[in-house]
């Protein structure tokens, strides 16, 4: 095993953790309710890292619109096909799925659906309707991709919503886009961050990075002021893990003093919230 392979190895290892029966039971009950109720997870759909450590705890991020994505990006696992017809059930059945886990907070993300004239925003809007019928002591975070084209209009009526969390990802430094994140684009997910905490002040703003594609210290500093610019009220920084041999390469793997040291970063910056270590990602802040 390579240097590269091992130290891949080493971190997925450790952000497993060791997982008992009791917990194999918990997994194996938070599967059964996702799979009753058809709801797709992000957890599993992204191979996230942390899966087995959140449905331990019924712990889940549901994603809605499908399992399809519109876009093909280098870094992720989601799959790129054609998309699925809008499931009118779906917001029902994810509020119940909800309801039956018991969960204290929830978080909803959704594919890219460039192919829908609103990209899914009524969609949004009525799911986050429906949880807060069938559990309104459940908290809300919403995990948006950049809603390309959509109208301000459209977008306002989702931050009208009652919900407690506003996130879209930035996922990587301006530079990386051209290759990582073709059909995105840096300043549009800016200006949706700045749009977001603009139009409501009693929603908070979070986005999230990913370190490890090949960045420099500068841009990820940049980067960083970048979103606190927006009115961004937290950030989470996590290293990058390649989720297939098909995907982009990791080209470094960062220390805990790195990861501190833009944690300290990003504080002075004014962030209200930092979250920066290796298995930090936007849905697990630990």
């Amino acid at each position: 095993m390579c240097q590269s392979d091992k130290k891949a190895y080493l971190i997925k290892k450790s952000i497993r953790g060791t997982i008992t029966a009791s917990d194999l039971k918990n997994i194996h009950e938070t599967k059964k309710a996702l799979r009753r109720n058809g709801i797709n997870t992000v957890c599993e759909s992204a191979k996230c890292p942390n899966l087995s450590e959140c449905f331990a705890k019924s712990n889940a991020t549901f994603i809605i619109l499908g399992s399809a994505c519109t876009r093909d990006c280098a870094f992720c696992a989601v799959t790129k096909k054609a998309p699925q017809a809008v499931d009118e059930a779906e917001p029902k059945n994810v509020a119940r799925t909800v309801k039956e886990l018991n969960l204290k907070h929830v978080v909803i993300t959704s594919v890219t659906r460039d192919d829908l004239p609103d990209r899914g925003i009524a969609q949004f809007i009525a799911v986050v309707r429906e949880v807060k019928n069938y559990a309104p002591d459940t908290s809300i975070e919403l995990l948006t991709p950049d809603f390309d084209g959509v109208s301000d209009e459209k977008l306002s009526a989702l931050l009208k919503e009652k919900f407690q969390i506003f996130g879209h990802n930035l996922e990587m430094v301006e530079r990386l886009y051209s290759t990582l994140r073709k059909n995105s684009d840096y300043e549009r997910s800016i200006n949706l961050l700045k749009k977001a905490k603009e139009n409501s002040n009693d929603i908070k703003v979070k986005s999230a990075i990913m370190l490890g594609l090949g960045e420099t210290e500068d841009e990820v500093r940049t980067l960083l002021s970048d979103v606190k610019d927006t009115g961004c009220d937290i950030i989470v920084i996590g290293q990058y893990l390649q989720p297939t041999l098909k995907h982009a390469p990791v080209e470094k793997y960062y220390s805990q003093d790195e990861f501190k040291y833009y944690e300290e970063f990003a504080y002075s910056l004014g962030f209200e919230n930092v979250h920066s270590f290796p298995k930090a990602r936007s849905s697990y802040a630990g």
